[in-house]
């Protein structure tokens, strides 16, 4: 038990501070917070009738828990729930190859949110809805990719939120193309066969549940539908920017249009529910109804005014990615789902009271003591920024380019997190409508940044293991009993057999009054490279599988090393660096006056082909002066000069991304780090190894931080607890 625990730690101490602020809200506002919408469902909890605002999905969960405990006990359940949910979200980010750290990130906004944690307290449905929606997610990503079984399965569950919120009917769209592409089974006949079989189980799933209802519906109501609001919905969206002076309206419809001028109009949310007056808005012509009047207003204004309407939707789709909490005018009031230090009655003390002495046999309380620390909490950081969904949904989308099992998942839950906010939006924007997404888009980030780095992550064992040892068993085997220069320049090589040549002859042979010679690791080519490198004078040392540039410039490290180097230089074998510089690399070292010095192309000169090279080259100069805490202008210079003990004193497991490894070990262990302006060309030969696209930034950002936390924050915390701290190399 106790391993679990550590094994899960970081989630363990989410947990316990999710925990610990539900508790704090439970015991602040007693028995439960009651919201406008909460007397509609406690209303028809007893008669379940469909002629309501909301579907009846609800109160069937509801009913079995107020027969139980009352409100206090229906928000208990949901706020364990709620963590249920964060838990669900980790387990099933960590069933698709997340990190650990990666997955507790993934399940945070759930756990901490203010705004999850009041709405949880709420009589309301949205707790209910996100338990359905990780459902949904498990069925579709938990077991590969879904049979039909599944996907029927997930119609119903489907269904059920539909019934929950009507908004779900939309997922149906995203639930569908992901059943059409998992798996790819588009290219053959018979893979279409099973996209129709599962498309046509999810949709069966789904009927089963939403066409009873829609029947019950008809029983009470005359017409087929979900909710009594479907009209109302869209009258809120059209008559907040309709320009009605262009309508070309009758007599029976001008009532429908707001009297505020265009421009100062109150909002959606108002426009939406003025069905709740009877009298609205006015006397209705014979043999005509209100909702049908609502919808013919509707559809004029959508057609006179339909870019009007797309970009207001636009607008709010956008409000949900702001990095802080306001709300404008016409908005939802963001205090309805914001902590008060009063009890919120909304202008219904009579119902509030009557609904909670019913239930629980008490008036309505706030602990004034807990509710100011709360609001405290809530408005000052205690939320998920817009701006990190945005980037969660951004990293699932980008997994579209990845590989590896997380990149269906980190779509598929983009996708559905981004569909449903826009459907919302469509509505009209609420912060309360954001909260659904707090199941999806962290969950979509954490997947995409798994699919993104997962071509990286396999790390290199302690040096030497068998490729290494191997590789220098048959160096001395050719080479015998050797001592090399002082200053060895290493080389990394992979298929270099065009360009290592002319980077050997130009290759200095005496430096700062030192002999310098060359070491070339072959790193399992299929090329020319050894022989080429041999006949121009390096020794050569070949590496019998291919493992990357980390892998055989941590062996050449070494090898020079235990071969008497002193001073180690490194260099690429495609040309892209003047090697005529190295006195650069060498007379700091000589003069004591740094331990590692590395060239800067942003200091010197740099021929870049790349834009998004360029890019990446700043913004990770940026990234690592902030970690390091001093100023670094090239982190991927491979020009570089250094002590040999130095090199061989960071551990180094990275296959590639290395030199941002190498790098922060250094600047790690109070190392002197000096960068000289030097130059970088084109490469002379051949094609790089190195990405242009952002999995390759995805993992290289990956590689710094995971350093800087091995170097900076786990071993210098070893060390403050009695381990000795190394003296500086060299």
């Amino acid at each position: 038990m106790l391993g679990f625990l550590r094994r899960h730690s970081f989630l363990v101490v989410l947990l316990a501070l999710g925990t610990v602020l539900r508790v704090l809200v439970w015991v602040a506002y007693q028995p439960a917070l009651l919201y406008i919408d909460s007397f509609r469902y406690l209303y028809n909890v007893g008669p379940l009738a469909p002629d309501q605002l909301n579907p009846i999905g609800y109160d069937l969960v509801l009913k079995p828990l107020l027969a139980i405990g009352g409100l206090a006990f229906v928000v208990a359940v949901q706020h364990v729930a709620g963590l249920a949910v964060a838990v669900g979200v980790y387990a099933l980010a960590q069933r698709l190859g997340a990190r650990r750290w990666v997955s507790a990130l993934a399940a945070a906004p759930l756990l901490l949110d203010a705004y999850q944690v009041q709405i949880e307290q709420n009589i309301m449905s949205e707790v209910t809805f996100e338990v359905l929606l990780l459902g949904l997610l498990w069925l579709m990503l938990g077991r590969g990719e879904p049979n039909w079984r599944r996907a029927g399965l997930a119609g119903i569950v489907l269904g059920a939120a539909v019934l929950t919120r009507v908004i779900g009917i939309t997922l149906i769209l995203p639930l569908l193309v992901y059943l059409i592409v998992a798996g790819k089974p588009w290219r053959t006949r018979a893979g279409w066969r099973r996209i129709g079989v599962r498309c046509g189980a999810a949709v069966l799933g789904l009927a089963i549940v939403v066409v009873p209802y829609a029947g019950y519906f008809k029983s009470a109501t005359g017409n087929w539908g979900l909710s009594v609001s479907q009209s109302n919905v869209l009258y809120g969206r059209t008559a907040n920017i309709a320009d009605c002076a262009k309508l070309n309206l009758d007599a029976a419809l001008k009532p429908f249009c707001p009297i505020e001028p265009l421009g100062q109009r109150i909002g959606v949310d108002y426009y939406a529910h003025l069905d709740v007056d009877p009298n609205w808005p006015g006397p209705i012509p014979a043999g005509m109804t209100r909702s049908g009047l609502v919808k013919e207003f509707s559809d004029k204004v959508l057609a006179a005014q339909p870019g009007d309407v797309v970009w207001a939707v636009v607008k709010d789709f956008a409000k949900s990615f702001a990095p802080t909490r306001v709300s404008e005018p016409d908005d939802v009031p963001l205090d309805r789902w914001q902590f008060q230090t009063e009890y919120p009655l909304f202008n219904f003390q009579e119902t509030v009271n009557q609904f909670t002495e019913q239930y629980d046999g008490i008036l309505p309380s706030v602990n004034t003591d807990l509710a100011p620390i709360l609001r405290t909490y809530q408005l000052n950081g205690g939320y998920t920024p817009g701006t990190l969904l945005g980037i969660g949904a951004l990293l699932g989308l980008l997994a579209f380019w990845g590989r590896g099992r997380a990149r269906p998942g980190a779509v598929f839950a983009a996708g559905t997190g981004l569909f449903l906010l826009l459907a919302s939006a469509a509505f009209e924007f609420s912060w309360r409508y954001q909260l659904p997404a707090l199941v999806l888009l962290p969950l979509a980030g954490a997947l995409g940044f798994t699919t993104l780095t997962a071509a990286s992550r396999r790390r290199l064992g302690a040096y030497p293991d068998d490729v290494d040892s191997g590789a220098v068993k048959a160096f001395h085997e050719q080479y015998g009993e050797l001592r090399l220069a002082p200053v060895t320049v290493v080389i990394a090589a992979y298929n270099e057999a065009d360009g290592i040549g002319a980077v050997l002859k130009e290759m200095p042979t005496e430096c700062c009054g030192m002999r310098v010679e060359v070491l070339v690791v072959v790193d399992g080519g299929s090329d020319d490279t050894a022989a080429i490198a041999a006949a121009d004078g390096a020794y050569v040392c070949v590496a019998p599988r291919n493992r990357g540039q980390g892998a055989a410039l941590r062996l050449g490290y070494h090898l020079a090393a235990d071969l008497g180097a002193e001073y180690i230089v490194t260099t690429d074998g495609d040309g892209q660096y003047e090697n005529s510089e190295m006195a650069e690399l060498i007379q700091p070292l000589l003069d004591d006056t740094a331990d590692f010095v590395t060239g800067s192309r942003r200091l010197g000169h740099e021929e870049a082909d790349s834009r998004m090279r360029w890019i990446g080259v700043r913004v990770f100069a940026v990234l690592a002066s902030v970690l390091t805490l001093r100023r670094i202008t090239d982190t991927s210079f491979g020009f570089r000069g250094m002590r040999a003990g130095l090199a061989c004193s960071i551990p180094l497991a990275e296959p590639q991304y290395q030199s941002s490894e190498l790098l922060l070990g250094v600047t790690a262990r109070r190392s002197r780090l000096l960068e000289r302006p030097m130059t970088m060309r084109l490469r002379n030969a051949g094609k790089s190894k190195k990405g242009r696209t952002l999995v390759y930034g995805a993992n290289y950002a990956r590689v710094m931080t995971g350093t800087w936390w091995r170097e900076y924050v786990l071993r210098r915390g070893r060390l403050r607890h009695g381990k000795k701290r190394p003296g500086r190399a060299g």
